[in-house]
């Protein structure tokens, strides 16, 4: 008679049944508990054949397996798929960011089916994910580097980081956060909302970098007027714009706009023409250029009594800190060679000095428009 060790390795192979069956046959020792012993014993772990699944959610029926709660309908889901006993596949989901890698059977972006059709800025976080928790793994396993290296890192970050109580500013930023629209009003394609801001999700060309060209975009890059609304009431600021912003891209800048715009959350029953007017100025603007630039749109109000001052309204920097820390790749940022340009510096005529405290706040050297569109080289 066949050892009960040998069946056990055969019952991996597809064959298995009829195998079972002939030898049940055959064999009057072999019994309903032998079948059911080999049955139990023998079936292939789930982690075995597991494999991972991003996609965005068809609707809000199913749940996060680690949180238990909803996953909003096209929020960006990821799933853990596995074979169960029967030989079906299952697949339990979860929010990005309830998701654990710990498994570390997923190594690059390659082994999660479905990668490929998400929306740029979904690449991007997830790749951060997945490093970050390598990081975090790294720090676990090389106790001694942790120990002997805190100074240098200490360093390290003291040059990429702003000085002051500014630095404390940290806004959690998560894919299922993201949004089509800013609150009632649909956005332009590749364009997103998070919270209060609208960003370009990724512009055709973009290349993230250690250097940032950041500008203010009305009364700075375009000639604009608040009793005049629709993406073609504006006008370029100074001749030598598209010039300055094309030889900055080719000298390896990462072209910024952040800029606010308070019409948008204020002008509640006109919200939609808000919208279409700033990022319809924004998308020509960009066209005239013929450079790739990223933007960032605070939709957020000022100081007002009883509610606390948006943290992505200038002067705050919460923009910056979102683009820095989400959407340049993990690129550490030279501030040496970072600088901001913007119009509104608290002399006279101008409306604030949001601009200049903007910079102030990060540790950015600042300029006004006439001081940089109007010089003959570009700052050191």
């Amino acid at each position: 008679m066949l050892p009960v060790s040998a069946l056990r390795t055969l019952t991996c192979h597809p064959t298995i049944p009829l195998f079972l069956s002939n030898l049940k046959n055959r064999s009057p020792c072999f019994s309903k508990t032998n079948l059911c012993f080999l049955k139990t014993h023998t079936s292939m772990p789930p982690s075995a054949s597991s494999k991972i699944v991003a996609e965005y959610a068809k609707s809000d029926r199913s749940s996060c397996k680690t949180c238990s709660k909803k996953i909003a309908a096209k929020g960006l889901r990821l799933g853990s798929v596995s074979r169960d006993p029967r030989g079906h596949d299952l697949t339990r989901w979860h929010h990005c960011d309830c998701f654990s890698f710990n498994s570390g059977t997923v190594t690059s972006t390659d082994a999660i089916n479905g990668f490929d059709l998400l929306q740029r800025c979904d690449q991007e976080a997830l790749k951060k994910l997945m490093s970050g928790h390598k990081r975090s793994l790294d720090e676990k396993t090389d106790g001694d580097k942790e120990e002997i290296e805190p100074e240098e890192r200490s360093l390290k970050k003291s040059k990429t980081s702003t000085p002051g109580e500014e630095m404390e500013l940290d806004i959690p930023f998560s894919v299922s956060d993201v949004k089509d629209m800013y609150k009632d009003a649909t956005l332009f394609p590749k364009w997103k909302a998070f919270q209060t801001i609208i960003y370009l999700e990724r512009d055709d060309g973009l290349h993230d970098s250690g250097k940032i060209a950041a500008f203010d975009f009305d009364g700075c890059l375009a000639k604009t007027s608040v009793r005049r609304v629709g993406p073609d009431a504006w006008s370029l600021m100074y001749p030598s714009i598209p010039e300055k912003l094309q030889r900055l891209y080719n000298d390896g800048y990462k072209l910024v706009i952040f800029t606010n715009e308070s019409n948008i959350e204020r002008w509640k029953n006109k919200r939609q023409s808000a919208v279409d007017s700033k990022i319809g100025r924004l998308n020509n603007f960009i066209k005239q250029v013929k450079v790739p630039i990223q933007v960032f749109i605070a939709c957020g109000l000022g100081n007002s009594v009883g509610k606390a001052e948006d943290p992505f309204r200038k002067p705050k920097p919460g923009m910056w800190r979102i683009m820095e820390k989400h959407f340049n790749s993990g690129i550490s940022i030279d501030m040496d060679q970072s600088f901001y340009v913007g119009e509104a510096a608290g002399r006279t005529d101008d409306h604030s000095d949001a601009d200049s405290k903007f910079a102030q706040a990060i540790g950015l050297k600042f300029f006004v428009p006439e001081e940089y569109f109007d010089a003959q080289s570009l700052p050191a």
